[in-house]
């Protein structure tokens, strides 16, 4: 089986103002749940914004706020130097 993923749930303290970094970075929002929860299609990849208390009520834990740590990152189809940048031409 190939490994894949399909969805990414990020937990925000502000939706609003996360819906507007990522429209920001250019993308566009698929869809929206009640002003509750926030879609943006990614090449397969559906990141889905949600209130941070919401997704601990969803997930019967306690939301003790702040940053838990977490690294998602893009593997580009193209090379890259040593130093990580990429090389177009």
């Amino acid at each position: 089986m190939e490994q894949s993923m399909s969805l990414i749930t990020l937990g925000v303290s502000d939706l609003a103002r996360a819906r507007r970094f990522y429209e920001g970075l250019g993308w566009q929002a698929g869809m929206t749940v009640d002003d509750e929860v926030v879609f943006f299609q990614l090449n397969g990849l559906i990141l889905s914004l949600y209130p941070r208390a919401a997704l601990a009520r969803d997930a019967s834990v306690v939301d003790a706020g702040g940053f838990a740590g977490i690294t998602l990152a893009h593997n580009p189809g193209f090379p890259l130097d040593a130093e990580g940048n990429t090389r177009l031409g």
